[in-house]
């Protein structure tokens, strides 16, 4: 981390005006260093990042970039503006300078009412009004045709006039132009819309799969004219390397490309994966370890303001569904040329990172290179290998896991947090059905290739940091950067984990990072986490550091999976040019100034996006699975308790739903916020997030993505059993567009 941001990140953490003396204190420099630090807080003061009143230095209101955030507007429970930040939803104030409509994008800045000190958005700009289309349900509704929006973003039925049809069929799930999308904004206005596209038919699986993709803005496909250029690119991209001398060591090509081909690299990934963004390699040396981090080159192929470019751009990020992808990049590039194939030549940025003995990094090499990677490996192959199963790489393999113990504990002693979420696993049958959902295994080979990642994007922002230092002058990168967690949701977890004798210091970090430790493996571990998670704020990327607080790095960013995630090409960019510091230097730190805000900000909000859409599909994949199990009966744990219900998650398989408090005969239940459980009126009974409880399957919904359950206690399960049978023996009648589960829900939602 730079001088400058680290005086930035102490006047923020301290929230308060500071005198001269105590931040050159707490920033660790020495008495003689006192000039040194008076050069830095008048840059800033020039920079309108602080002032100074007095004695004292204030950090000014957005000294930092990642205090703008951006988001979607939605309309909330109350019928009001809101926008989703970490997961809760923020009233956002009217503004009459700046109209806004639900489905915008805008940035906006956290604000605090006075007298209440409740927080809401104020917003700053519109971005784009580009939700001007919806997926929805063609139906017909008092004989006129309706399209019913998958959104709630979009609060009323669209018209369809019969010459807008467009061949679609009551029942169709469709995509549908808003026609007079400026009148959004006047609630008694009917809107049209004319259908563009027909998906298919309502409530089918992968209809529905191929719905949540076009309704938060990916596609599995991509324009003619991407994929003509993509096509151009591969065809070049193959002479080019067809065209490479035989191996030789350490030779340097055209362009200062480094040959390593004769080095035994491999990658290790899932199972399924087809596209290769890293590959590793080792060495042990007489200090200790040289280890090598070798990324796609995909720079290389994707140029700034191609075709290809500006569409990874807007896609921002591949997205992973069970059984399908939405990549970033076309398939040549993305499975095929970029790909670090076993046994074909592919061009990388390859890290050489040099460690002692006790996994401690004494320097590294960035640079451009040339592999041919030798083996490749699944997560379950290197792990028989780590277990003792012998291979030719077994030597490799062994020192890479003694290194990554190494790191780990390093990692941990200097501050990381393990929030060791679950994932799930779908098991598929010869058909491509579910035949089973379980709860993934992270095994030692997903760890080690984990902290490898992490170490190399840790080494390359060290890299753009000490230029910074070097030149005195600021070098604009893109960070992964990771904010304090919020001290009002700490407060509400250090009450809530009391009732399991846990106990935090909400002011020390340390006190967290014992937390998770001492509730691992306890069967409310879940719950804790999650609401630990909730507290926490959310890493986003921005054009100015400060830190990555759950890792515990003062220098962070995304590097090492450019196929996937637009922020890591757009790094290799920067990295390339800064390797380079020549006469055209202040040109490109000029250009990178003006784009990477941007860039920024687009690539959170379609992180954001993709998340939402994976969590969708995750519902739809479970609901497939539970409809086949109606009535059966699972052991689960209370996730969390809204107002009208209680959410259990069930055991091995992590599908959650909802039992309804009306359900529950034997008493009025009302939820206490403050204390996290639900309790009987007449008898007192208390429900508690983390018990565990035995629920029965009674009701699964593809189109409202609905999952309900009922508690099995011994007096209603008979009753139970006679509803159910009853039920199956007449067909149920599709159900209309309801509420959904989450409007207005206090919970602890996993962050996946």
């Amino acid at each position: 981390m730079s001088d400058y941001n680290k005086i930035l990140k102490i006047l923020r953490q301290e929230n308060k005006p500071l005198k001269f003396n105590i931040i050159l204190n707490k920033a660790g420099y020495r008495l003689s260093e006192k000039n040194n630090l008076r050069g830095i807080l008048n840059n800033l003061i020039k920079d309108e990042k602080i002032e100074k009143a007095g004695k004292f230095y204030i950090l000014k209101a957005g000294a930092f970039a990642s205090e703008i955030h951006s988001g979607v507007v939605e309309i909330g429970n109350n019928e009001r503006f809101i926008v989703k930040l970490n997961g809760d939803a923020i009233n956002v104030k009217s503004n009459p300078e700046i109209q806004i409509s639900a489905g915008d994008k805008i940035e906006f800045i956290i604000s605090r009412k006075k007298k209440t000190g409740k927080e809401f958005a104020k917003v700053l700009k519109v971005i784009n009004k580009e939700i001007k289309s919806i997926t929805g349900k063609l139906e017909i509704i008092k004989k006129n045709f309706y399209v019913i929006p998958d959104s709630r973003q979009v609060k009323r039925d669209i018209l369809i006039q019969p010459q807008n049809i467009n061949n679609a069929k009551p029942g169709d799930k469709v995509v549908c132009e808003i026609l007079n999308y400026d009148d959004m904004d006047l609630p008694y206005t009917e809107l049209e819309g004319r259908i563009t596209e027909i998906i298919g038919e309502a409530g089918n699986k992968d209809v529905e799969l191929i719905s949540v993709l076009k309704k938060y803005g990916f596609s599995v496909e991509f324009p003619e004219y991407v994929e003509s250029h993509s096509r151009s690119v591969g065809i070049k991209a193959k002479e080019e390397l067809e065209s490479l001398p035989k191996p030789h060591p350490r030779r340097k090509f055209s362009g200062d490309r480094t040959d390593l081909r004769r080095i035994n690299c491999f990658t290790i990934d899932p199972e399924n994966a087809k596209d290769f963004d890293d590959a590793v390699s080792i060495e042990k040396t007489s200090e200790g370890y040289k280890l090598g981090v070798h990324i796609a080159d995909v720079s290389h192929y994707v140029e700034e303001g191609s075709e290809t470019d500006i569409e990874a751009l807007k896609r921002g990020t591949s997205v992973y569904l069970v059984d399908t992808v939405a990549p970033m990049l076309p398939e040549v590039l993305s499975n095929d040329i970029c790909s670090l194939k076993e046994g074909i030549d592919r061009y990388t940025f390859s890290v050489f990172i040099y460690l002692n003995e006790k996994g401690k990094v004494t320097d590294y090499e960035i640079f451009k290179a040339v592999i041919n990677s030798k083996k490749r490996f699944t997560y379950e192959e290197a792990q028989e290998i780590l277990e003792g199963k012998k291979h030719k790489f077994s030597k490799e393999l062994l020192l890479m896991y003694e290194l990554s113990k190494k790191l780990t504990s390093i990692r941990m002693k200097e501050g990381s947090i393990d929030f060791d979420t679950p994932e799930v696993k779908f098991i598929l049958d010869e058909k491509g059905d579910i035949a089973e959902i379980k709860a993934k295994v992270r095994l030692d080979s997903m760890r080690l290739i984990e902290e490898f990642m992490l170490l190399a994007n840790k080494c390359v922002t060290e890299y753009v940091t000490k230029l910074s230092d070097k030149y005195q002058s600021n070098f604009p990168f893109v960070y992964r950067v990771h904010d304090l967690p919020d001290k009002e949701k700490l407060a509400d977890l250090s009450r809530f984990i009391r009732q399991f004798g846990y106990s935090i210091n909400l002011e020390d970090k340390k006190s967290i990072m014992n937390l998770t430790a001492e509730i691992k493996g306890k069967p409310e571990e879940y719950v804790i986490n999650n609401l630990l998670l909730r507290s926490m704020a959310k890493a986003i990327y921005t054009t100015e550091n400060i830190g990555h607080y759950g890792l515990g790095f003062r220098d962070y960013t995304h590097f090492t999976s450019p196929i996937r995630r637009y922020p890591d090409l757009i790094v290799h960019r920067i990295l390339f040019d800064y390797l380079r510091i020549d006469s055209d230097i202040e040109k490109k730190k000029n250009h990178y100034r003006k784009i990477l805000g941007d860039i920024c900000r687009q690539s959170s909000a379609q992180e954001q996006a993709a998340v939402n859409a994976e969590r969708e599909t995750l519902k739809i994949k479970q609901i497939e699975y539970l409809s086949h199990r109606l009535g059966e009966e699972f052991e689960g744990i209370i996730s969390g308790i809204i107002n009208y219900g209680m959410f259990v998650e069930l055991d091995g398989n992590l599908i959650e739903g909802l039992i309804r408090f009306r359900n529950l005969e034997d008493d009025y239940y009302e939820y206490n916020e403050k204390e996290y459980y639900a309790v009987g009126v007449r008898h007192g009974k208390k429900f508690y997030a983390g018990q565990k409880v035995k629920v029965k399957v009674i009701n699964c919904d593809l189109e409202t993505r609905k999952i309900d359950f009922a508690l099995i206690t011994e007096k209603n399960h008979k009753k139970l059993n006679e509803s159910h049978s009853k039920k199956n023996s007449g067909s149920r009648k599709s159900s209309k567009k309801q509420k959904k589960h989450n409007s207005g829900r206090i919970r602890f939602k996993r962050s996946r």
